[in-house]
């Protein structure tokens, strides 16, 4: 249920739930400069993405091709499968980066996940082993970071952090710190270039999304790990364990970073290392993409178009033959800008 849904439903149940205690009503000015910031920084964001879309557009003819465009959405799977993972802990933790929803493990699930599949497929095995050995790799960190994070009662910030190095370290004792090739049927098939001229890739990152987007918006678990992410004492009142939400978003968080494992090794044909250079894109993708929802909220519709747009960067500054190092600063950037912004503007909701 939606998290006014089960304020509601708390204060009915419980009067003295802290959903039904009732808070001075804030000034009616303050309440419209929320409103009016909140609307203004979602139609910032939208034409910002337009204007850099238009202005690659009129300084490299070939980025508007469908050829080019297909290729921005096969680049940006891998940024966006992640990225997905890190938004559904958010979800349900909050987007307190410190004692809320966070998961820096992703970029070494991610490495990890790689190297087993690469170097499982160079042993001889099937497809099938290989996924399902990345997917449990994924699985697993992600049963770590729950563990950590629920039970012992670490920081997410700190817990995750500390994960990453673990699989950054055994990704390191797996590869040696070399390149690992993969070649095999699975992997020709994801790097084809399905209908309309999109890669098939693009269109794993499409499915991802749109699953993931049904589930959060049109199932009662989705709208309940909202509730428990924007309101977790008073879905705890009306009955909801926030706890259990926590730990299976760390634990799909972790799937996702085995698929994406998987989508990487597509993409490059091989198991490389340096995963570890995926944390400020993904970080900034899944926080970019509250500028796309209507209550600068994290959502999964949200994160694909930010991925599509810091995939888009990084696509134009190619064809303009300019260093794509400087997207990483741009990076750093929206993530200040944006986690400053939505920052503001909440505690002008709370005061």
């Amino acid at each position: 249920m939606p998290p006014d849904t089960t304020q509601a439903l708390t204060a009915s149940r419980y009067p003295g739930s802290p959903a039904s205690l009732r808070r001075p009503s804030a000034p009616r000015w303050r309440n419209w400069a929320v409103a009016v910031g909140t609307q203004g920084l979602r139609a910032g964001g939208l034409i910002l993405f337009l204007a850099v879309l238009g202005g690659f557009a009129i300084a490299a003819p070939a980025f508007l091709t469908p050829a080019n465009l297909g290729l921005i959405l096969a680049q940006s799977a891998v940024l966006g499968i992640l990225s997905l993972g890190l938004t559904l802990v958010l979800i349900t933790g909050g987007s307190d980066v410190v004692g809320g929803g966070i998961d820096l493990s992703l970029a070494g699930t991610l490495g990890l996940s790689a190297a087993t599949f690469a170097n499982l497929n160079q042993a001889g095995y099937g497809d099938g082993a290989c996924v399902a050995a990345a997917l449990a790799i994924g699985v697993t960190v992600g049963l770590m970071n729950a563990v950590a994070v629920v039970r012992l009662r670490i920081l997410p910030l700190l817990a995750t952090l500390a994960v990453m190095n673990i699989c950054e370290g055994l990704e390191l004792v797996v590869t040696e710190n070399t390149t690992v090739a993969a070649a095999s049927p699975l992997l020709d098939g994801l790097g084809q270039t399905g209908p309309f001229g999109v890669p098939v890739l693009g269109y794993v990152l499409l499915a991802v999304t749109l699953a993931l987007g049904l589930a959060s918006r049109r199932t009662t678990l989705g709208l309940r790990a909202y509730a428990v992410g924007g309101h977790p004492e008073a879905a705890r009142a009306a009955g909801i364990v926030p706890e259990r939400y926590v730990a299976a978003s760390y634990v799909l968080s972790g799937g996702l970073g085995g698929l994406g494992g998987i989508v990487s090794v597509a993409f490059l044909n091989s198991a490389t290392g340096g995963s570890a250079d995926m944390l400020l894109p993904v970080v900034a993708t899944a926080f970019l993409g509250f500028i796309f929802s209507r209550r600068l909220v994290p959502t999964v519709t949200g994160t694909l178009l930010a991925a599509v747009f810091l995939g888009s960067l990084s696509n134009g500054f190619q064809l303009l033959r300019l260093s794509t190092y400087w997207v990483n600063g741009i990076e750093g950037a929206l993530i200040l800008a944006v986690v400053g912004a939505t920052a503001g503007l909440s505690k002008g909701r709370r005061a």
